[in-house]
């Protein structure tokens, strides 16, 4: 049977693991501390990757932080379900004051000035005390095509375009439109449960492989167009609004806090960029330790803006772009203009039954394609396809295996034990020099060490234990969510086949214990 768990497809680093965490685990007694941090890995991981992990049940602490003082309520106040306030008004008429200007009124209500014009068609910037301005809604700011650049003045003898002869001019009011009836179609398939990845607008490989999956299995959508019209259909427009709430704070490190979870996925954004005395850039901040890590007691979001985008499923650079009337820190109150997909409700997200029960009439299959994606049938139907990438480098299986019990608030355990037991040098012949001394190491720990739970652990919110076909025994891998959801497939980590937590969240919810989970080419 260990051969054939020890199947070829399934390479060193995660062949070591499986017989570490399956077989009782190799014995060494030493951590050896490699001699450069790779690039290549999730930021904080480090040394950790060359760790044995194993998922730990939760430590049935309350799911969140507790809110910061200033955030709480001093009376008590309705249920966070009835707490949410309406979007704010926006409105739809402004008068013109003294020392207003064009430009100042557009940046107030998140526009530009070119854009506020041609709502009020209107050619010059001149505004008079008193004047009453159309204002459009935010919708319809992003509808709104921008106006062509004006061309340039020719120099005598020379062209107007710095593009060589037959260079077509970029159409900024073309691209505007594809980027809204891309986020039309990523909205729309994400709510069809065909997850294009994170919403950002544009025409990646994971959108268009996902909407070519759609209309295959979609007669009604076989095409272009009639993909097009279904979504246009369904969503009018493609945006709503979002106001952070106080209970929202919850899962959102505060402002002292939200460094370290920054530089935990390689974010030196928020790093001061003063001046030194010589006109230098302060030195962006260290890396991230995984020894800060497991000090956390929750790794929430590093900040507002990674809570509203994954909530609503996209690129954090995106909703900075469609949301660039918000400045400074986002507090309670803040509204976003946000992808008006089925929120992940953190707050709800763990709620039981975190999966279905089996229904012999309706059975479910599972299937990682290509290592790229998981698909997920009903009765035969395809109704489900998402991003998956491998966090450890040549981890594959073959033939089938089983979906077994969901694990909500999943800590990840160590005890700093190499994967791999540290190489010996054969000794030096009498007289010679040793060129390569033994490798520095550490003692093991006596007691697990745990990276605590929260959105932005490595494994996410949730782990589905997988065994393989016939078995009952999980392996030491599982399918989970993911802290990097933007760089899943380019950053080696610890865990197994990870998806965003948004995805894992809803897929766990479609698989019941017992579901087959085949391995397919593509």
């Amino acid at each position: 049977m260990l051969a054939r768990m020890l199947h070829s497809p399934v390479r060193p680093l995660s062949l070591i693991v499986g017989l570490g965490l399956a077989c009782g685990g190799l014995h060494a007694q030493s951590v050896v501390k490699p001699v450069s941090a790779p690039s290549n890995i999730e930021p904080g991981l480090e040394l950790a990757v060359t760790w044995k992990w194993w998922v730990a049940p939760p430590d049935n602490k309350a799911w969140g932080m507790p809110l910061p003082e200033a955030l709480v309520p001093k009376t008590p106040g309705p249920p966070a379900s009835q707490a949410i306030p309406p979007a704010a008004v926006r409105p739809e008429t402004y008068e013109v004051k003294k020392g207003d200007a064009i430009i100042k009124i557009a940046k107030k209500f998140g526009m530009t000035a070119a854009q506020l014009k041609q709502f009020n068609a209107r050619k010059d910037d001149l505004i008079h005390v008193g004047e009453v301005l159309r204002i459009p809604s935010a919708e319809q700011v992003l509808a709104m095509a921008p106006p062509p650049p004006e061309p340039k003045k020719a120099a005598a003898g020379k062209p107007t375009s710095d593009k060589p002869a037959g260079v077509a001019e970029f159409d900024s009011g073309a691209g505007a439109r594809l980027e809204l009836e891309n986020v039309r179609l990523q909205v729309f398939l994400d709510r069809e449960m065909f997850a294009p990845g994170a919403i950002d607008g544009k025409s990646g490989a994971t959108y268009l492989k996902v909407r070519q999956i759609y209309q295959n299995t979609h007669e009604d959508a076989a095409d272009p167009d009639l993909l097009k019209a279904k979504a246009e259909a369904a969503l009018p427009q493609p945006y709503t609004h979002y106001i952070l709430r106080a209970d929202d704070f919850k899962f959102i490190k505060p402002a002292k806090a939200a460094p370290v979870a920054a530089r935990s996925r390689g974010d030196t954004s928020s790093a001061k960029k003063t001046s030194t005395k010589v006109g230098k850039a302060a030195p962006a901040p260290p890396p991230v330790t995984i020894d800060e890590q497991v000090a956390e007691a929750f790794l929430g979001y590093t900040s507002a803006w990674e809570f509203v985008a994954e909530r609503f499923h996209c690129d954090e650079a995106f909703l900075h772009q469609i949301n660039q009337q918000v400045k400074g820190t986002p507090g309670v109150g803040t509204e976003f203009l946000v992808p008006d997909v089925i929120p992940l409700e953190i707050d709800k997200v763990l709620e039981a039954p975190l999966q279905p029960a089996a229904d012999p009439q309706q059975p479910v299959i599972a299937a990682v394609v290509g290592a790229s994606r998981l698909e997920i049938t009903c009765a035969g139907k395809l109704i489900a396809v998402m991003p998956l990438a491998s966090a450890r480098p040549g981890l594959r299986g073959h033939g089938s295996w089983t979906v077994l019990d969901a694990i909500p608030q999943p800590r990840m355990a160590t005890k700093r034990e190499p994967r791999e037991v540290p190489k010996q040098n054969p000794a030096p012949a009498a007289g010679a020099d040793n060129p390569d001394p033994k490798p520095v190491s550490e003692p093991l720990l006596e007691k697990e060490q745990y990276l605590a739970p929260g959105p932005n652990n490595p494994v996410g919110i949730i782990w589905l234990n997988l065994a393989k076909a016939g078995s009952k025994e999980p392996l030491p891998y599982g399918l989970h969510g993911t802290s990097i959801p933007a760089r899943m497939s380019a950053l080696q980590g610890i865990g197994g086949l990870r998806l965003a937590n948004w995805d894992i969240a809803r897929a766990a919810r479609l698989m019941p214990v017992g579901t087959a989970l085949q391995w397919r080419a593509r």
